[in-house]
Formats: structure tokens, C-alpha cells, sequence
């Protein structure tokens, strides 16, 4: 627990300090991409993590988040500031009913059932043209009033910033939610729901509280990718997200609140390195995940954590009765 605080507050004070350090734009849009992801990422990681259950429908929330603060901006005018908890309100409702229907089951169906919401999100999205303009897209999604005079250079800073703050938020929230009563309930329903069960733990309410908010972290994300990226279309429902937000969190290691910082780090990096292998790109992260899979189960974090936890236990290891009697009579 303290580990993990101590290390997330490094992780926002250092990130607090780029750009102070570096002007260059392409830079400071990779580290909004990487709080971008790590905030995903962290929504994800709640329900795959801490609940157990492995969601391939969590794009639902970004695109729901995404075109909620796009389609209040454009529609009603709504600034920046208004958009964004509004996204991370809807999306949250929306989990709640889709939680409702899919935290009933559990396994493959589970993993059918939230993969069948994002897709039919994502038909409507492409076909209600009235709304989402469909295929087209929205875009021209409003930007903050103070970056109409400012430089390409001060947008960047302001949408780090902003983007820091989202991150330093979810973070805070998952924090306070995994450290808590109901993270350790989640937690015992991820590791035996029967046991669970028997000592009075009902897993579908204590699964909920862990989908909804995650469900409100991804929108929260969609609604700030909207107004930085300034278009929204269907693709945000697609699985490219989902397969992102996938290996970010068992690259960095789930069920640990550093892990997608470390994962959304590394991924972002690597996708800039790969870019120009274009096709290649999904075959090489498809390597990469079974790689993870096969030897660091746990991810990069779980794997430090493990090696932390067995030095700690090699060193408080009292000595052998033989090696006790040499020491004695050595002195």
C-alpha cells in the first residue's frame, strides 16, 4: 500500500515537471497520449484486475464519454469544463445498466455479452445520422476559450495539464476504491466468489461499484480524447481501443494501481517506435502479449512486486541451527 502511494506520487510529480522541461510539441502530445491510456487503462484495470472479470466491451464507456461531451459542445455549446464530468455521468449510467445485464454472468459469457454492447453501440453510432452524423463523424468539437490566441506549444501544455489532472483523479479514485471495504470484497470475489459468498459477501453488488466507476474513468477519457483530438466517430468504438487498453494493462500488471502507468508508458512508446511498420504493428504487440502471458503472468509490476516480497522473506528468514553454532564459536 505505501509502495504503491509513494510510487504513484513520483509518478504525478515527475509528470508534473515535463513540461517545464521539454518544448517540444510531439513530445508533450506522447506524454497526453500516455495519461490518456493510463486512465483507461486504470478503468479497465478495475474490472479486470480487481473484479476478475475480462470485459472486451469497455470501449462502450470511451465512445459513450467521447460522444456525449462532442455532441454537447456542438449542440448546446457547452465548454470544456461542463462536457467532461457529464461524459464520466453518462457513461457511468450506462454501466450501470449494462452492469445490471452482464455482472449476472460470468466466464465466456461475460465476455460475448459486454464485446455484443460495444459493437451494437458502435452500429448506432454508425447509423443514427441525425445524432452522430454517422460515419462522418463530429468534429470541430469545441476548444477552450483561452487557447484561441495562445501557440500550438501553450495548447499542448494546457491539454497536459488537463490530462494530468484527469489521471491524478482516477488514480485517486481507484486508490481509494481498491484500499477500501469494497475493493476488498471485490478482491475476495475475484480470487473465490464462493468463498465469498460464505462469509456474507454479495459478489454482484460489490462487482458493480467496481464496473460503474470504471465505466465513469472511460468516459471521463472519451470526453477529454473528444474535445483534444476535436472529432469524434464510430471507430472509438472499435477494438483497436480495446486491444490497446488490453495490453497496457497486462504489460504493466493488473491488479496493481502502478501497473497501467507503466504499461500506458511503455505501449505508447513503443506504438510511436512501430508506427512505420504499419500491419506488422498488430503482429509484433500480438508477440509481445504472449510473451507477458507466458513468462510475467503478473505483468512488470507484479514481477517486482513479487521479487520485492521474496527478498523481504529470504532476509527475515531466521538463521539455520547449524549455521547459528558457527557463528558462535567464530566469536
Amino acid at each position: 500500500m505505501k509502495l504503491e502511494r509513494n510510487l504513484l506520487f513520483a509518478f504525478l510529480l515527475l509528470a508534473a515537471a515535463l513540461p517545464l522541461v521539454v518544448g517540444d510539441q510531439y513530445l508533450l502530445h506522447l506524454g497526453i497520449m500516455v495519461l490518456f491510456y493510463a486512465v483507461l487503462a486504470t478503468s479497465l484495470n478495475l474490472v479486470v484486475g480487481y473484479v476478475g472479470e475480462f470485459s472486451l466491451g469497455h470501449t462502450a464507456f470511451l465512445g459513450i464519454g467521447a460522444y456525449t461531451a462532442a455532441i454537447c459542445s456542438l449542440k448546446f455549446g457547452m465548454p470544456m469544463w461542463a462536457t467532461l464530468p457529464l461524459a464520466a455521468l453518462v457513461s457511468a449510467l450506462f454501466g450501470l445498466a449494462i452492469g445490471a445485464i452482464t455482472l449476472r454472468l460470468q466466464g465466456p459469457y461475460f465476455v460475448i455479452v459486454t464485446l455484443a454492447f460495444a459493437e451494437v453501440l458502435r452500429l448506432i453510432a454508425n447509423n443514427w445520422i441525425d445524432l452522430t452524423n454517422g460515419p462522418m463523424g463530429l468534429a470541430g468539437v469545441l476548444q477552450p476559450r483561452l487557447l484561441a490566441d495562445g501557440s500550438n506549444l501553450f495548447g499542448k501544455q494546457f491539454y497536459f495539464y488537463v490530462a494530468l489532472g484527469l489521471a491524478a483523479c482516477a488514480l485517486y479514485l481507484a486508490y481509494r476504491f481498491v484500499y477500501s471495504n469494497a475493493g476488498r470484497a471485490a478482491v475476495t470475489v475475484r480470487e473465490n466468489r464462493y468463498v465469498a459468498q460464505s462469509v456474507g459477501i454479495r459478489p454482484f453488488s460489490y462487482a458493480m461499484r467496481a464496473f460503474v466507476l470504471g465505466a465513469m474513468l472511460a468516459g471521463l477519457a472519451g470526453g477529454f480524447y473528444a474535445h483534444y483530438i476535436s472529432f469524434v466517430g464510430p471507430e472509438v468504438f472499435t477494438f483497436s481501443f480495446m486491444i490497446t487498453m488490453i495490453i497496457v494493462v497486462l504489460v504493466g500488471g493488473k491488479g496493481t494501481l502502478v501497473g497501467p502507468l507503466i504499461g500506458a508508458l511503455l505501449v505508447t512508446l513503443l506504438e510511436e517506435y512501430l508506427r512505420e511498420a504499419k500491419e506488422l504493428r498488430l503482429s509484433i504487440f500480438g508477440l509481445i502479449v504472449v510473451a507477458i502471458v507466458l513468462f510475467l503472468p503478473r505483468g512488470l509490476m507484479g514481477f517486482l512486486t513479487a521479487r520485492r516480497e521474496r527478498r523481504g522473506e529470504i532476509s527475515a528468514a531466521p538463521a539455520a541451527p547449524a549455521d547459528v553454532a558457527v557463528a558462535r564459536e567464530g566469536a
